[in-house]
């Protein structure tokens, strides 16, 4: 029996649900954001889910030393990169969300994986909501797929869809996307609040029943966060997202949230004719390109999850013309930007840089998070500024503190060993990770304690 609800205004970014309308969210503060809604409450049978025809199986309480570990029970996706992201493979019974800009690449990838999953003698089921099976056949054709055990259904009803898999009980499911997806027993429309959390719901309880993986596609909105309710990714396991400029062949999948595995994981991706082909060595990538013998560039060791990776940083500072110069940064925090140039200005004695235009750019599309990227940002702007080149075979990594010092950084050994790698002759790095870097054959680590010994040794 269904029982009618009355009519609230929820809130499309958070969810927050109100009895009368509001101009603002009082939770998330987001503007123009609450839309009416009407929703029913339905009791499902004893024994059923409550959509569809999807039967529970019992589940009782499972003594914790009687549980199997499973360690070992990792699917392999076929995909190296994103077997890496994922912390490993693909954990049965897991419910994966992905996101990213359209037409990145997100349904070229997991139509990727479907195949890859097929070819294991796996039934992949692929919802699609946006694309009829004509249409992702001609996107398989171009990308070489040829999978057998691959079944298409173009259906957006969340009660056809669980009848569906109650049919033909495949291994893996793939939606694309969650927000065209919709329950007829909730009176709203696709892609809202209520629709979204309920129909991640269902595939939640789906993946955890059935032991099944269960990856969802996600639409984002304009400020690049996964469109529907933040509730949303706190349901699913892992959170993976797409990030990649669409002049660069190269696309950068980055896992946010990872149950299994480490966070902050990423993967590198190029785009070609033939669909998504994995990178086996981003640093070199990234680098191909560098020029030798200008000021402003310096390559910096990075960390993204358990991965080093070096990049180059490049920066331009030029007298202003106005009184407030420009702080311009792509792939870096503006604001860590400027903490960094006050630290120059107040410690080091460059106090010229305050009056200066600075801009800086990481190259290739790449964005680095982490505080250790400070010191290769501080010696790309001392270099522009000065007009000095720093050594094209030297790699710098470090925190920077706001007395100029420079702070340890995790894994340095592994950053140390990527750059002896692609054939770098010195490191600086703070003084306090150089223990151990001795037997790095060809490689000089320099320690440093303070940014001015960074630059004395830089130039």
């Amino acid at each position: 029996m269904a029982k009618a609800a009355g009519t609230v205004y929820v809130c499309q970014n958070c969810g927050h649900q109100s009895r009368k309308w509001l101009g603002k969210c009082p939770d998330c503060g987001e503007w123009n954001s609450l839309v009416e809604e009407r929703a029913r409450v339905t009791t499902a049978p004893k024994g059923m889910a409550a959509r569809g025809g999807f039967r529970l199986r019992e589940v009782k309480p499972v003594r914790f030393g009687e549980i199997e570990s499973q360690d070992d029970a990792r699917v392999s996706s076929g995909i190296g990169e994103f077997d890496r992201v994922l912390g490993g493979g693909i954990v049965p019974g897991s419910l994966i969300l992905i996101g990213g800009d359209p037409g990145i690449g997100k349904s070229t990838l997991l139509l990727q994986v479907a195949d890859k999953l097929s070819a294991q003698a796996a039934r992949v089921l692929y919802v699609s909501g946006e694309e009829s099976e004509r249409q992702i056949k001609m996107r398989g054709e171009r990308l070489g797929i040829e999978a057998e055990n691959l079944y298409l259904l173009p259906e957006t009803n969340l009660e056809n869809i669980f009848d569906e898999l109650e049919r033909s009980e495949p291994g893996a499911v793939i939606v694309d996307s969650i927000q065209t997806v919709f329950s007829s027993k909730i009176e709203s429309a696709p892609g809202s609040v209520s629709q979204v959390r309920e129909v991640a719901g269902q595939f939640l309880m789906l993946a955890k029943n059935r032991t099944i993986p269960v990856f969802l596609i996600g639409h984002v909105t304009k400020e690049g966060s996964i469109a529907g309710p933040k509730a949303l990714e706190h349901i699913v396991d892992t959170v993976l997202y797409f990030e990649g400029e669409r002049h660069h062949n190269h696309r950068i999948v980055r896992a946010t949230k990872n149950r299994f595995g480490a966070a902050n994981e990423l993967g590198v991706f190029e785009m070609t004719g033939a669909g998504l082909v994995a990178v086996a060595n981003p640093s070199e990538m990234f680098l191909q390109e560098r020029p030798q013998g200008v000021a402003g560039s310096v390559v910096a060791a990075c960390m993204e999850g358990t991965r080093p990776v070096l990049v180059e940083i490049q920066a331009l500072a030029s007298d202003s013309t106005f009184n407030y110069p420009a702080r311009t940064a792509q792939g870096f925090d503006t604001n860590r930007l400027t903490l960094l140039l006050a630290v120059l200005a107040k410690r080091v004695g460059v106090d010229g840089l305050l009056k200066s235009d600075v801009f800086l750019n990481v190259v290739g599309g790449f964005e680095v998070n982490e505080p250790a990227a400070d010191l290769g940002v501080v010696a790309a702007i001392v270099s522009s500024y000065r007009n000095k080149i720093v050594d094209p075979k030297t790699v710098v990594f470090g925190e920077v503190g706001l007395t100029g010092e420079v702070r340890g950084a995790m894994q340095a050994q592994a950053r140390a060993r990527e750059a002896q790698a692609l054939g770098f002759k010195k490191i600086i790095m703070p003084a306090s990770n150089t223990a151990g870097l001795e037997r790095l054959i060809g490689l000089r680590a320099v320690g440093v304690r303070s940014v001015e010994e960074a630059l004395d040794e830089l130039f």
